[in-house]
């Protein structure tokens, strides 16, 4: 009889026995593949969340009245639009989410106002285009701040005049009780054309990419790549927001680097702890086997080819369970990120690979200890 026939025929011989360790070698795969989903689903979650605090990057003129600047909420001075453009060009930096505006003062129905252009958003050289950070505004639109549209009377679908212009209000924004309440969005070009500033800015806004702490000073960094970059410009760290974003994330990656190692430890000792009862409850079949002849060789073989076997399969069928767990309970539990839970099939080409080998492992100590004893010993008294 072959080795594969015969590994066959303990399968079917054993089938209780083979069913238990099987359940055992899917509920581990499982739960390494169920976490793997969630992990990732938490750590995206989590970088949305942080990201929609908002910016934490601002670019200006260098020259800016930092005294003026803080007060008033803007720079009073200009560049050119296409600093945007050349820092997006430059590629390897840390800013990302790059975002050109134009804010001014203007006066709608005798009510002085903020003006605020938005470019779209403009993303590095070769970095991944990502779901804006805040919301587009077409052009001819504006987007109307709560205390404005109840002043003026805007409305929704109807329009309001901005210097010599009308535009079609798209919306009138809730009331936040922040600057946004008195404070009108439009397209970048649109702005730049009511407050006669075509093809200037005064502000970009980004986030860093760096996810460093204050005490690493992602600061300097950020200030030596815009220095090459756009020298007539200075940079501004929002430390407290940014400090909190790249703590939040770093939680994240920690806890993951803890957590999957010691689940899949887990569910490596569990294989082994079944593997070693079904050896030692069978020492005496291991004893009769020898004491026919048969080589440890021989015996070692059956064994590790049975939990070949079992961890192929616990492995597929461990793929489908933790996938269908993950994907059935993560839609609840990252309601902002849900729709990007969606199956690794990467992680079924892991679980066949893993699965078995983790089997094997688990099984190769107990069954070399029975098969290098002599058959005496293994058909003695357990």
């Amino acid at each position: 009889m072959t080795v594969l026939r015969w590994i066959v025929a303990e399968l079917r011989f054993r089938s209780v026995g083979t069913a238990v360790a099987l359940f055992g070698i899917v509920i581990a795969s499982a739960v390494a593949v169920a976490l793997t989903l969630f992990e990732d689903g938490f750590e995206r979650e989590t970088r949305r969340i942080v990201r929609d605090i908002g910016f934490n990057v601002r670019i200006i003129p260098k020259e800016t009245d930092l005294d003026r600047f803080y007060l008033e909420g803007y720079s009073e001075l200009t560049i050119p639009e296409d600093a945007v453009h050349r820092l997006a060009a430059a590629g390897d930096i840390s800013y990302n989410h790059l975002v050109a505006t134009l804010k001014k003062k203007l006066t709608v129905t005798d009510k002085t106002v903020f003006l605020l252009g938005v470019s779209p958003t403009y993303f590095p050289k070769g970095r991944k285009k990502k779901s804006p950070m805040m919301f587009a505004v077409e052009p001819g639109t504006a987007h109307v701040g709560s205390r404005i549209a109840e002043a003026s009377g805007a409305t929704k679908g109807g329009t309001i005049t901005l210097g010599a212009e009308s535009f079609r209000v798209a919306r009138v924004m809730p009331k936040t009780s922040t600057p946004d309440d008195v404070t009108i969005y439009t397209h970048l070009a649109d702005a730049q054309r009511v407050l006669s500033l075509e093809g200037r800015i005064n502000e970009i806004k980004a986030i860093d990419c760096l996810c460093l702490t204050a005490d690493e000073n992602p600061a300097a960094i950020l200030e030596r790549e815009l220095a090459a970059v756009l020298p007539e410009a200075r940079v501004f760290h929002l430390s407290t927001m940014a400090d909190a974003r790249a703590r939040q994330r770093q939680t994240v990656e920690e806890l993951a680097a803890v957590l999957v190692p010691m689940v899949a430890l887990a569910a490596c000792l569990m294989v082994a702890v079944l593997a070693f009862i079904n050896v030692r409850d069978r020492r005496s079949e291991i004893g009769v086997l020898r004491a026919l002849g048969y080589g440890g060789g021989r015996v070692l073989a059956l064994f590790l080819g049975k939990a070949t076997v079992l961890g192929v399969i616990g492995g597929g069928l461990g793929f489908a369970l933790g996938t269908t767990i993950a994907l059935s309970y993560g839609q609840t539990l990252f309601e902002l990120t849900a729709k990007a839970m969606k199956t690794d099939w990467s992680l079924l080409g892991w679980s066949l690979l893993l699965t078995p080998m983790f089997a094997i492992a688990a099984s190769f100590l107990p069954t070399l200890i029975a098969v290098r004893q002599e058959p005496s010993q293994n058909l003695g008294p357990q």
